[in-house]
């Protein structure tokens, strides 16, 4: 590698340095965001997100909290990424971690809400912020979710559509998680056919270019 100052310069006149700070802005927003709308979504009660469904029962289950389930299942599948031969970015590692932690501080200040009208509100509001926390957080290029990546890996390995891998793996963890005593219902399937729409059109608002 050459380190002479002129290297070092141009290095650091490189439009992905200097867009770093915008795109770690972005990224622990997104994750921020990510996680106080997945909290938004477990105190509506209505039903959660597909792979919420499987930490939520995983929760129940073991009696820990649903942050911490979180983030031990992140790093499990990140270990699955080892034969996938998937490659972690600072994006990836932090949705391991902050996510979880953002999820345990929502559901530690928001409580429970008993009206439906604001229950249903709550689910509305939940799958449209989590989509534009989603555009967020892959808009600036530093890595996929951990479960982003074990679809991915997979597809990659095993020659399968994005859509029936995704949904093979949606449909296993929504079904464990529903055995489990997660909760299933209105915002686990209005979050599965609206995800997608919604990220595929704020996608192009919030994707940081890095190349002119």
């Amino acid at each position: 590698m050459n380190w002479s100052p002129r290297a070092l310069a141009r290095s650091i006149d490189r439009p992905e340095s200097r867009r770093l700070p915008r795109r770690l802005v972005q990224l622990y927003a997104g994750l921020v965001l990510y996680g106080i709308t997945m909290g938004m979504l477990v105190r509506a009660e209505l039903g959660v997100i597909p792979w919420d469904v499987l930490h939520q029962g995983l929760s129940r289950q073991l009696g820990v909290s649903m942050g911490t389930v979180v983030i031990v299942v992140s790093v499990l599948l990140l270990l699955l990424w080892i034969p996938l031969r998937e490659r972690p970015g600072l994006g990836t590692l932090s949705n391991a971690v902050v996510v979880g932690l953002v999820l345990d501080a929502t559901l530690a200040v928001l409580p429970p809400v008993e009206s439906v009208p604001l229950r249903v509100l709550l689910v509305l509001a939940g799958v449209l912020l989590n989509a534009v926390a989603t555009a967020a957080y892959i808009g600036v290029h530093l890595g996929p979710g951990p479960r982003d990546g074990l679809m991915t890996g997979l597809v990659r390995r095993t020659g399968g559509s994005v859509r029936v891998v995704r949904t093979s793996i949606e449909v296993a963890v929504v079904l464990a998680g529903w055995l489990l005593g997660g909760t299933v219902g209105l915002g686990t399937v209005l979050y599965a056919l609206a995800i997608g729409p919604l990220a595929q059109v704020l996608m192009p608002r919030l994707s940081v270019r890095l190349h002119r």
